[in-house]
């Protein structure tokens, strides 16, 4: 220390000057306070003293000091003022003023930002998730660290995936990396743990009205709802009996178009990743395709049918983007497909999507399914969670909610698995209007 800045440095000034930089950093650099100090000892009240010229005696409960005064004694002692000597003691003073209008100005940046994506206006999850971000702090703290670019990022690449078209989000998946490199130019700022990846499955959890993914598996399946890959081997779909020709239209090609008939021949199920799907070009000629939800449905189909099963893809849960990219090759045949999941509204969520998406019909997924499965069932099962739309049977959502159970796929198999063994013969039949 220089200029006699030392003599300020005894612990009889520490309280003092303590109390000093608190009122600065509050105040933004203002002398027209007091300050004091408590019960002080001989030598702070005659510190004190030195600097008031105003005799206290001992005993006293509390001394007072202008700032204004201090500050003077200061130039008068070592030329700098109050700020310079206690920044050369104990580091720079805090601007506490200038940091909140700066935060508070920050974070109505980023508010300005989401506000004027034209999600604001279309979408109503879009708007809860800036109502989360904002009333859970999230803007506060990004804002307080300096992240703004999160949440321009975040709603670019909401706005990126709910811009583009089924058809497109179908046909062209995008890789989380690419999605990522277009968005920010790192091809890393999506993966798990950083902040941009937080705010957007947070929003895509809203958008597809599912909770926050806890998984590596849950995250997985959510960029997959929006037809993003994080992994293209991991993204899959489970299948009995689908025969496939390459795209070119020769019998069974090669590759996987090969792999998929001969697992057919052999009533054998076979786990086809997207990888193979995008890298095997097949065509897919079969009249009629089962789907289910369950894989224990498969199986057993697998058991007790084996290669006489008719067409059967399981979704194993949450359709996968590999699922979908199947699908889109069913459809391009004009293959009729027919879906069967759980009496839940998770289920039901998953219903809905596979039909309206790939135009499926429902396979015992009316309300009289939903009667009968419930009434057959030995323990009551609570149906928990938002209520969900059942558009192709609109009895079913309301029975639903007035019966309160659950039903789940694997309680009705016997019935499914006689649908299939009725229909095994696809060359030679063909379904009712509805099962």
């Amino acid at each position: 220390m220089s200029g006699g800045v030392d003599r300020y440095a005894g612990p009889e000034y520490a309280r003092l000057l303590t109390a000093a930089r608190k009122s600065l950093e509050r105040t933004g650099g203002r002398l027209d306070g007091r300050i004091g100090v408590a019960q002080p000892d001989d030598a702070e009240r005659k510190a004190i003293i030195g600097i008031t010229g105003v005799h206290q005696p001992a005993g006293t409960k509390r001394m007072a000091v202008r700032l204004a005064d201090l500050d003077d004694a200061m130039r008068g002692a070592t030329g700098l003022g109050l700020s310079a000597v206690l920044a050369a003691l104990g580091g720079q003073l805090r601007d506490r003023p200038g940091e909140a209008a700066a935060l508070a100005a920050a974070r109505a940046e980023m508010i300005a930002t989401a506000q004027a994506s034209p999600l604001r206006e279309e979408c109503a999850w879009y708007r809860a998730w800036l109502s989360e971000l904002l009333a859970d702090g999230t803007l506060t703290r990004l804002a307080r660290h300096g992240d703004a670019a999160s949440v321009k990022h975040a709603v670019r690449v909401l706005e990126y995936i709910d811009g583009r078209t089924a058809d497109e989000l179908g046909t062209v998946p995008i890789a989380l990396p690419a999605l990522a490199a277009h968005i920010t130019g790192d091809t890393k700022a999506l993966n798990h743990g950083t902040t941009l990846a937080t705010l957007t499955l947070r929003a895509l959890a809203l958008r597809a009205g599912l909770h926050r993914p806890e998984s590596a598996v849950g995250r997985r399946e959510l960029w997959d709802l929006a037809n993003v890959i994080v992994d293209d081997l991991a993204s899959r779909v489970l299948v009995l009996n689908i025969a496939a020709e390459g795209a070119d239209g020769a019998p069974e090609g090669t590759g996987l178009a090969q792999w998929l008939t001969d697992a057919a021949r052999h009533g054998t199920p076979f786990q086809v990743t997207l990888h193979q799907l995008a890298s095997h070009p097949i065509r897919i000629r079969q009249r009629r395709i089962f789907v289910c939800e369950n894989p224990a449905v498969l199986r057993r189909a697998c058991e007790q049918l084996g290669a006489r099963c008719p067409a059967l893809v399981c979704t194993e849960g949450q359709p996968s983007t590999a699922f979908h990219r199947l699908m889109q090759l069913v459809a391009a045949d004009r293959a009729e497909v027919w879906y069967h999941g759980d009496f839940d509204w998770a289920g039901v969520r998953i219903a809905a999507g596979v039909i309206g998406r790939h135009g499926a019909k429902a396979w015992r997924m009316n309300a009289g399914d939903y009667r009968r499965g419930a009434k057959a069932q030995d323990s009551y099962l609570a149906l928990n969670g938002d209520p969900v739309r059942t558009p192709w049977d609109p009895e079913l959502g309301a029975l639903m909610r007035a019966t309160g159970r659950a039903v789940y796929e694997e309680t009705v198999a016997d019935q499914l698995l006689a649908d299939l063994d009725r229909y095994a013969d696809e060359a030679s039949r063909r379904p009712p209007a509805s099962l």
